[in-house]
């Protein structure tokens, strides 16, 4: 039995036949995957920082948001006065919140479809920044569907008709009837119904842009809709571009 020893005078030497061996020089793989590590904590770091200070940013309160689609129906012709309580909100929210400090979308007939979930309904954007996203959702129909899991606290304040819920292990639905708010945490699912047909003034705070894929998977995956989500996006980057002008993340 012939036995062969390699002896490496040099780390250059290892490295030599490292790098023949194996493709790559060991000293610029350690050094270039520590680069990418410590960049990679520095980012973890600032996201975990701004998740922590994002409540500065916010503008509007949900306890208030929820007092002004209560006064919206108290206020309605009638209980299936959608747009009257439409008018109310927004009328509201522009005299309450002054121009240079966060940008309402005052057109009414701004509508989209929007398809998540599953569920299928129409929406007009009232507000969309960084952090808050605030619209009418809802459809004469009735839908169905997943929540999805959001990365923001969501709160469903139904103005007409009846949204029903229900999360795993529960055996009786939650049923949420006109002044009634829905309330998601960040990070929970369930599956909904909105009854027959059902509007509701939504609010939704804390990473509105990391919505975006449950928001567009469906245009993706099953309608095709480019157009819908043209006008979406369009109108969602208008909205929160106009913010940002005024200082509202």
């Amino acid at each position: 039995m012939v036995r062969c020893a390699a002896v490496f005078k040099t780390d250059g030497e290892y490295n030599s036949v490292i790098s023949h061996i194996f493709g790559f020089e060991p000293q610029a793989f350690i050094t270039k995957w520590a680069s990418r590590s410590i960049i990679l904590l520095l980012i973890l770091a600032s996201c975990a920082w701004l998740d922590r200070i994002k409540d500065r940013w916010y503008v509007f309160d949900p306890a208030q948001l929820n007092e002004l689609a209560r006064a919206a129906i108290a206020a309605a012709s009638s209980p299936s006065d959608t747009t009257g309580m439409i008018q109310h909100i927004v009328a509201n929210l522009t005299a309450t919140y002054p121009a240079t400090r966060v940008a309402i979308n005052t057109d009414a007939g701004e509508w989209v479809f929007n398809n998540a979930g599953g569920a299928m309904g129409a929406l007009y954007i009232i507000h969309a920044s960084v952090t808050e996203y605030l619209f009418i959702f809802g459809t004469p129909l009735g839908t169905e569907g997943h929540t999805g899991v959001l990365p923001a606290d969501d709160y469903f304040n139904i103005l007409v008709g009846e949204q029903w819920a229900f999360a795993p292990g529960q055996l009786e639905m939650e049923r949420y009837t006109p002044g009634m708010v829905h309330y998601l945490p960040r990070g929970t699912a369930k599956q909904y119904k909105m009854h027959e047909g059902c509007f509701a003034l939504e609010y939704a705070r804390g990473w509105i842009p990391l919505m975006v894929p449950f928001g567009s998977a469906d245009t993706f995956s099953s309608t095709l809709d480019l157009f819908t989500f043209y006008k979406t996006a369009k109108v969602t980057l208008r909205e929160m571009s106009r913010n940002l002008l005024v200082g509202k993340i």
